[in-house]
């Protein structure tokens, strides 16, 4: 058996909910029992939520295989409060559960619901094709899935995930809060080093080669309006964002990956995204892919010791946002 065949992200996510539980009124996080029998925890729509949620929020997204923390950072003198996510399973950790690329469209009742959700729960269902890129699949008895959204599922789309995940409804969790609260900004953040092993997988590089990642980004505050809130937590990774990958292989490749992921490969490079966004009339699918990636990258090739860099930091950009 295999070592990726050992690590199950549901399992891992699991004590980090107990915590979160055990400290609801110091976190300000509220659970609650969902229609279908599953339990809810609303860390920033009803409640107010907190920083250090969103710190929890984001190491259940990576299934508990990556360590986060709330730090300071002299790169950016006006916010100097960043987020830094590591992981010695990046690709298990980022792709296998952290990404959100699990559409979840519910068109019942008098409301329609759209969200993409995130985390462990992704690894179970297996509905995306990146999961047959990364040979991964979870097992698990629980599930564990989060939401950057308002409000939690109707109960005929909680049933879907549940039966998706091959899980009784009651041994599911669904953790959500808005992009404009505390816990869903630090939480956005936190996918500083998830944005660069997808952009990776887009550049074809050999995700089996990146053995460790280390990721930190500027905190940016919070904002009432989604798009400025949006805005914000983009820009933090977009051109406040550091990472450093540890890769298996040749140079060569280590310095291509380096050439090629920061997000300044992009052609919409260069403007605060709340604006990009206005710009394409809301469609995310109009953006430039390759802007969703860190500002600056290190790529330490471990065949021979050598670090290739590229991108920068761009503290204007960030000041536009942030300010």
């Amino acid at each position: 058996m295999s070592r990726t065949e050992t690590l199950s992200v549901n399992a891992g996510a699991l004590p980090l909910i107990e915590t979160m539980r055990a400290r609801a009124a110091e976190l300000r996080v509220a659970f609650s029992t969902g229609a279908a029998g599953e339990t809810l925890v609303d860390a920033g729509a009803s409640v107010q939520g907190s920083l250090e949620a969103g710190r929890l929020m984001t190491e259940i997204c990576l299934g508990g295989l990556g360590d986060v923390a709330i730090g300071t950072s002299p790169g950016l003198s006006r916010w100097p409060f960043t987020l830094t996510a590591r992981t010695a399973s990046p690709v298990i950790a980022c792709l296998g559960s952290q990404y959100a690329g699990w559409q979840l469209v519910s068109e019942e009742g008098e409301e329609s619901y759209f969200s993409m959700g995130s985390g462990p729960a992704r690894a179970l269902a297996g509905r995306e094709a990146l999961f047959k890129d990364i040979a991964y699949a979870d097992r698990s008895e629980s599930a564990v899935l989060v939401l950057e959204a308002g409000g939690p599922p109707p109960e005929p789309l909680v049933r879907r995930i549940a039966a998706d995940c091959d899980v009784a409804p009651e041994n599911l969790t669904i953790v959500f809060a808005p992009t404009q609260s505390l816990a869903g900004s630090v939480q956005i953040v936190g996918r500083v080093v998830e944005v660069a092993l997808h952009k990776a997988h887009e550049l074809k590089f050999d995700l089996t080669n990146i053995v460790e990642g280390m990721g930190t980004a500027p905190l940016p505050p919070p904002h009432p309006d989604f798009i400025t809130a949006m805005g914000r937590t983009n820009d933090a990774v977009i051109y406040g964002g550091r990472i450093l990958l540890h890769v298996n292989g040749p140079a060569s490749e280590a310095r291509r990956l380096a050439e090629n992921l920061p997000s300044s490969t992009a052609s919409d490079h260069g403007t605060p995204f709340a604006e990009i966004f206005r710009q394409y009339d809301g469609d995310f699918y109009k953006i430039d892919p390759m802007l969703f990636s860190p500002a600056e990258v290190a790529v330490v090739a471990l065949e021979t010791g050598e670090t290739f860099r590229g991108g920068a930091i761009h503290a204007a950009l960030v000041d536009a946002s942030f300010g």
